[in-house]
């Protein structure tokens, strides 16, 4: 058909340095449940993606494993494929970005800069481990903070008093690699002028291609001044060397996005029928489609479209953000078992339960998403058992034991069906738009209708009589047309249902022929299509999710767990506790700070406005702080930091990194109530 839509579907590429998890599958799901979308439509759609797998973190992991870092992602890889594959997820292609693809198009890119007066060369001091014989990222230093004097803190901040400082003001400070003392050497870097493109992002930003929200986000970084990006990192590491720079390696985030372009050159390379040039050249009528989480938004909206911009290509149709998955109101947490691994939950679960909450719940927006378990039970039994797959088995049981599997010759409730059929094009304008919770709230409303028909009809009764058999069999048969719309609806988001409704049916599922009715035709006998989620699945899933973590923090040798506790603060006096003013807080604004990061800028109500730097950046987005409460010292002397003035200190719990909690907004406490 000459009025396709060609259209080229992507998923932010996972790092092939760990397991996919449940936070993880809401994108693939999302996006797949788009990509099939655009297929069942008779759509020329392509899903593509690849393993990200250059970088330090995969070097130094391999080496603690004893292999080399081909051997490690390979394995990563393997692992990725099966688990989204257990998810139905239907890549085109999967590749990975160490791939010649890869190289050939980062070392394009990187040309093309260069040639275009965009690469600048300068010379940083960083630290360097004498002992690994390599440069350290500010994470990978700890030491004492020189501030407030707590041990074993990152090289960039103290998670205790928010101070901010270079690595080598730490006290004694140490490579986490080594434990060898740091030196400070001279390295020269490449950077691309990325404020030499900023007249391009205002307007690119502000061409419908981004969510509001994320349009506005990146309007904050454009307005506070944009900043070269150091795009190379030096030897030893796992990536592509720079062209015309000897140990000099791509930083991972230059060419982790390339991967969508390699991807599709892999896929190219496989089908005769697709041209790159068609998709990726800079006047290219095809339609690009990045799905990805918010958090990674600046490298897609600003580093990828300049480098694009500046290399010749063109620049993507959207990027679609997406929130972050919570479970039962928190985030996903290893001590209670609701950091789940993807293989962790196909052990005890269908994937097409996943894939239907998630789906009920999406929007096009970027609002983050809770997978709250006693509803999760409830949605799935109640709409996909009780309702959809419930018309099928209510009905087809009077078709084969009644009638030889054959349905009526006619449709008896013609004003029934052409609401099913008319409601299509309203399905696919929410599918379209991502507004999937809309569309699965209009589809269950359609199967409630069709349940209804059958409760007033009562087939079960009509049955009895033999003057009314002939009635049964036009019921069912409404019904059973009614249940091939509906699960021709549901197909991008069940693809396995409605696989196996249409072997029932002995049909195929096409949402350009709606209204081609089965009449006169022979069905199949009835298998249950979809079991009832039992409360004891979600207990096992959560225990084994334990397990499997108590697993993987076993102690090497002979240590005990002693290592992982904190060390007990020297003693103090009642009259020093005594002193510590407590108030509860309300957080009234959250916002990122330039170049810090682990730093938030929180302005807090306590009754009067406070500015608080806190470290709590790995845990919380700005946006998912606005209007909780926390605790904070009152009566802490002010600091000047070199962010800003520091007006008190948050507390929380937690041991750290993404664990750290603050109370929800409806804990209950007063702003301004004091504690202490």
């Amino acid at each position: 058909m000459s009025d396709r839509r060609d259209i080229l579907v992507t998923s932010a590429l996972p790092y092939a340095n760990g397991p996919i998890h449940l936070g993880h599958l809401l994108e693939y799901i999302q996006t797949d449940i788009w990509a099939r979308y655009q297929k069942l439509r008779g759509e020329n759609c392509h899903y593509v993606c690849a393993d990200d797998a250059h970088g330090t973190a995969i070097m130094l992991r391999a080496e603690r494993e004893g292999i080399t870092p081909e051997q490690l992602i390979e394995r990563i890889q393997k692992e990725h494929e099966e688990d989204f594959a257990g998810f139905l997820i239907n890549f085109d292609n999967y590749y990975s970005t160490h791939s010649e693809e890869n190289r050939e198009f980062a070392s394009y890119i990187y040309e093309r800069l260069r040639d275009s007066g965009h690469i600048a060369t300068r010379t940083i001091t960083q630290a360097y481990d004498p002992e690994k014989g390599m440069f350290l990222a500010d994470r990978f230093i700890k030491g004492t903070c020189p501030k407030c004097k707590t041990p074993d803190q990152y090289g960039d901040n103290c998670e205790a008093c928010g101070a901010t400082y270079t690595p080598m003001e730490l006290i004694e400070p140490q490579s986490v690699h080594s434990g060898a003392t740091p030196e400070e050497r001279d390295s020269e870097h490449y950077f691309f002028t990325l404020p030499d493109m900023a007249d391009f992002l205002h307007e690119w930003t502000r061409s419908g291609t981004l969510q509001p929200q994320m349009a506005n986000k990146l309007a904050e970084w454009l307005e506070a001044g944009l900043q070269d990006w150091d795009i190379s990192r030096d030897a030893p590491y796992f990536g592509f060397e720079i062209p015309d720079a000897p140990g000099k390696y791509f930083y991972v985030w230059l060419d982790a996005p390339v991967g969508y372009l390699a991807s599709f050159k892999n896929l190219c390379s496989q089908r005769s029928d697709l041209d790159f040039d068609h998709y990726w050249k800079a006047d290219s009528k095809a339609e690009v489609y990045h799905f990805i989480g918010k958090d990674i938004i600046n490298f897609h909206a600003l580093f990828w479209p300049a480098m694009l911009k500046t290399a010749g290509f063109r620049t993507p149709t959207a990027i679609n953000c997406h929130g972050f998955v919570t479970v039962n109101g928190q985030k996903m947490s290893k001590s209670r078992g609701t950091f789940i691994m993807a293989n962790t939950y196909l052990k005890h679960l269908h994937p097409e339960y996943l894939r239907y909450y998630f789906a009920a719940k999406l929007t096009s927006g970027v609002d983050d998403m809770d997978l709250n378990l006693d509803d999760f039970i409830q949605k799935v039994n109640s709409d996909l058992v009780g309702k959809v797959v419930n018309i099928a088995s209510r009905s087809a049981g009077f078709i084969t034991k009644q009638f030889d599997g054959k349905l009526g010759g006619e449709i008896t409730e013609p004003e029934r069906l052409r609401e099913f059929v008319e409601a299509g094009e309203e399905i696919a304008g929410y599918y379209e738009e991502r507004e999937f919770g809309r569309a699965m709230k209009r589809i269950m409303e359609l199967a409630d209708k069709a349940n209804q028909y059958v409760d007033e009809e009562k087939p079960w009764v009509l049955i009895k009589d033999e003057s009314t058999r002939d009635q049964v069999q036009a019921i069912s048969t409404n019904a059973l047309n009614m249940f091939r719309i509906l699960m021709t609806y549901l197909a991008p988001v069940l693809p396995e249902t409605a696989e196996n409704s249409a072997a029932f049916l002995n049909t195929t599922l096409d949402w350009q022929k709606l209204d081609d009715h089965l009449l006169d035709h022979g069905i199949n006998k009835f298998k249950p299509l979809m079991k009832r989620i039992d409360r004891k699945q979600i207990d096992a899933m959560l225990e084994a999710s334990k397990e499997a973590v108590a697993e993987d923090q076993k102690p090497a040798g002979t240590k005990t767990q002693e290592s992982n506790v904190d060390p007990i603060a020297p003693q103090i006096e009642f009259d020093d506790f005594a002193k510590v003013d407590l108030r509860v807080a309300r957080i009234e604004n959250a916002e990122h700070v330039e170049g810090a990061d682990k730093l938030l800028k929180l302005t807090l109500d306590i009754g009067e406005q406070r500015q608080v730097f806190a470290g709590i950046k790995s845990a919380y987005a700005p946006e998912d702080l606005i209007g909780r409460l926390t605790v904070m010292v009152a009566n802490l002397k002010p600091r000047k930091m070199k962010f800003g003035t520091s007006e008190g200190m948050v507390l929380a719990a937690g041991p750290g990194g993404s664990d750290i909690w603050l109370l929800a907004p409806d804990s209950g406490a007063t702003p301004g109530l004091r504690i202490m």
